[in-house]
């Protein structure tokens, strides 16, 4: 056998390995759609969760309960709801075709929460009195007198990020401040005296001075 057929009937087979490999992970492709509802009052659940387990892919019912999502054959498959039991099941090796359709009913999760009684206070000046007389831990004392110093609060501040609603203002007073000064060039605080002024008063109260 010369050296042209070896080679093409090397890549002969390699080409018809991979059809057929792709012909049988095309096979295994099912198409899972169905619906979600409660057990007792079969109500259509919304935004129940459907997890393909192990693949980190989902998709969530409607507002009627119904989903439709793609998975493979051997596919475990989680549902789950806020106070319901997870449910799952697993697409069948041996499904015939490439539709899967099922009704999945959830049964409700009960937490059973100890009793808690509530008793009001007889009077006002009574719960003025027991406030007053309450003795606070010493070390509680010492950790509130810490937190509210001055030097602590500017240290934490340089290191602690900001959250939502700090980023969200400090985004939107940068946008309205591009607004205004939208066509033209912003203003240099370097020419600005009252800036200057500012500047100089914070440099005498220590604002610039760094905490020990």
């Amino acid at each position: 056998m010369n050296r042209p057929l070896r080679y093409f009937l090397f890549f002969g087979l390699i080409f018809f390995s991979l059809i057929s490999k792709a012909q049988t992970r095309q096979d295994s492709v099912v198409q899972l759609y169905g619906v979600v509802m409660s057990a007792d009052s079969l109500r259509g659940l919304d935004a129940t969760s459907v997890i393909v387990e192990g693949t980190g892919r989902g998709t969530i019912t409607n507002d009627q309960g119904v989903f439709s999502i793609v998975v493979l054959k051997g596919d475990r498959i989680r549902f789950s709801s806020i106070g319901f039991k997870d449910r799952s099941i697993t697409i069948p090796d041996t499904l015939k075709g490439n539709q899967y359709g099922v009704i999945q009913l959830m049964v409700n999760d009960t937490a059973y929460l100890p009793a808690t009684i509530l008793r009001p206070r007889p009077s006002r000046a009574q719960f003025e009195r027991d406030f007053v007389n309450t003795q606070v831990p010493a070390d509680a004392l010492e950790i509130a007198r810490k937190n509210n110093d001055e030097a602590t609060r500017k240290a934490l501040m340089t290191v602690l990020p900001a959250d939502g609603g700090e980023a969200m203002n400090t985004q939107i007073r940068q946008q309205a401040a591009r607004s205004y000064y939208s066509g033209q060039l912003p203003p240099q605080n370097i020419f600005n005296p009252v800036a200057w002024a500012e500047f100089i008063q914070a440099w005498k109260r220590g604002d610039f001075k760094r905490s020990k």
